[in-house]
């Protein structure tokens, strides 16, 4: 059987208070929309439909970005407008054209991230293409949620009744309806056709298909969520923080169980893939972004940022330093090297074993091979360089002149001075030395001294001037 999954993401978020659609907004670095769309990847559905209307522009960029070009003009997903938005009912409508087959149609909403596969792939297997079946949550407080109202003899779902409408007796009810379900196809489409908005919004209301279903007989069914936190949705900025934190614990909780050791969970922050070995240890306050590979007895100081890089075994990150990759393996370091406090290693930065970046080093498109140290107060731009090599303090790679980068190659066994300018395309051959506050603009062969800088002159008795009274 065919199966179908249409996300509603049509919505404006007013409480939001931004000019930008609420699906679109971030959770772990990834928007709310992205979050769903990835749960679903693995249902393997015919159809993937995102309802858009408010930014609709937007939200369909961002979601060709997020698949791929490539993956989107092979028919990944389609989209569909809701202008105006006039319900939920209303949006299911705009979507049926679109849906393909006789099977199950999964609806999901595009501002509840954290919907688990398991649990989508649940309802679907539920429905089977002849029940219709509603994804229900027990609520400490669930005020504002339709209430799921059971057959008490066969436990089957006879109505949902919204907050307003409910009685005393059907508030004291705590299972709550989360806003998505599965029904068979044909009966969804025939369903839809029949909703009124004859109510004191003038909407269309999906739930109204529930009576629809029970008046023809057919099962209603609901699942429970292994969570609340699997169905929250976010409204407003504060709902949104709240969500972070609820996913970073989980995330966070789920690392220590697999033997990382977290200083403070409560102040950990994931926003792509972390794999690790043993022995890991992380500070407070450390972002990951992208995809990170930690090595066995890595350690990671405070305040640290790192994105996309491979990090070694036994390697040390210290505090405040940033690493980024930019794309996936775009900046690794090697075993047993000392990064920081306050260093950078941005694309293409490409450490050897047992090298050593110091405070307020740069690094950038360059390879340091096993040994190399640049301590302190340095920037290595689209540089070679052997192993051994001393990087003075203030020492600089001069990349750029102006129109097009060049590289520099810097031998074994090199010491570069304190101060130094190596204006590339320039070669420092192996065991040379560079006098310190040398400007280097040619080649220099293996084994000499190098010196470029002006002569020293000294004045006797030369006399400061003093102001003027």
């Amino acid at each position: 059987m065919a199966l179908n999954i249409v996300i509603m993401a049509a919505g404006k978020g007013t409480r939001m208070k931004s000019a930008t659609p609420k699906v679109l907004h971030k959770l772990a670095g990834r928007s709310l929309l992205a979050h769903v769309l990835k749960s679903c990847e693995p249902l393997h559905a015919a159809a993937r439909i995102v309802i858009t209307g408010h930014g609709a522009e937007l939200v369909e960029a961002a979601v060709a970005a997020d698949i791929g070009t490539a993956a989107q003009a092979a028919g990944g997903i389609g989209f569909v407008r809701q202008m105006p938005q006039l319900g939920t009912g209303h949006a299911i409508q705009q979507a049926v054209p679109a849906l393909v087959g006789e099977g199950t149609t999964l609806i999901l909403n595009g501002d509840v991230p954290l919907i688990e596969t398991a649990t989508a792939k649940a309802l679907i297997d539920a429905c089977a293409g002849h029940a219709l079946v509603l994804l229900t949550v027990d609520l400490f407080d669930p005020s504002g949620y339709g209430r799921i109202l059971r057959d008490p003899d066969d436990d089957g779902v006879l109505a949902i009744v919204e907050h307003k409408d409910a009685t005393p007796e059907q508030r004291l009810i705590h299972e709550g309806y989360s806003g998505m379900m599965a029904a068979p196809t044909a009966a969804l489409k025939r369903w839809v056709g029949q909703l009124s908005n004859n109510n004191a919004q003038g909407e269309y209301y999906l739930t109204d298909i529930v009576a629809m279903a029970v008046a023809e007989g057919l099962p209603v069914l609901g699942i429970k969520a292994s969570s609340e936190t699997e169905v929250l949705g976010v409204n407003d900025p504060v709902q949104l923080a709240q969500l972070e934190r609820a996913f970073q614990a989980a995330q966070a909780e789920d690392l220590m169980h697999a033997g990382m050791r977290l200083a403070d969970p409560a102040r950990f922050d994931l926003r792509g893939t972390l794999t690790h070995g043993q022995d890991v240890e992380i500070d407070v306050n450390c972002v990951f972004e992208g995809e990170v590979e930690l090595g066995d007895g890595v350690r990671i100081g405070a305040n640290c940022v790192i994105r996309n890089a491979k990090i070694a075994a036994g390697a040390r990150i210290h505090e405040f330093s940033h690493i980024d990759g930019e794309k996936p393996g775009g900046a690794s370091v090697g075993a047993g090297a000392l990064i920081g406090p306050f260093a950078r290693l941005r694309p293409g930065a490409q450490l050897g074993a047992d090298v050593h970046i110091g405070n307020f080093v740069e690094v950038k498109n360059s390879t340091l091979a096993k040994g190399a140290k640049a301590n302190h107060l340095a920037y290595l731009g689209d540089a070679t360089v052997g192993e051994r090599v001393n990087y003075g303090a203030g020492a600089i790679t001069a990349n750029y002149d102006g129109a097009n980068k060049h590289r520099t190659t810097i031998g074994d066994d090199v010491h570069v001075g304190s101060n130094c300018v190596l204006v590339a395309p320039v070669t420092l051959g192996k065991g040379a030395t560079i006098g310190g506050g040398s400007t280097i603009t040619k080649d220099v062969n293996p084994g000499d001294l190098a010196v470029a800088r002006g002569k020293q002159v000294a004045l006797t008795g030369w006399i400061r001037p003093a102001k003027k009274r």
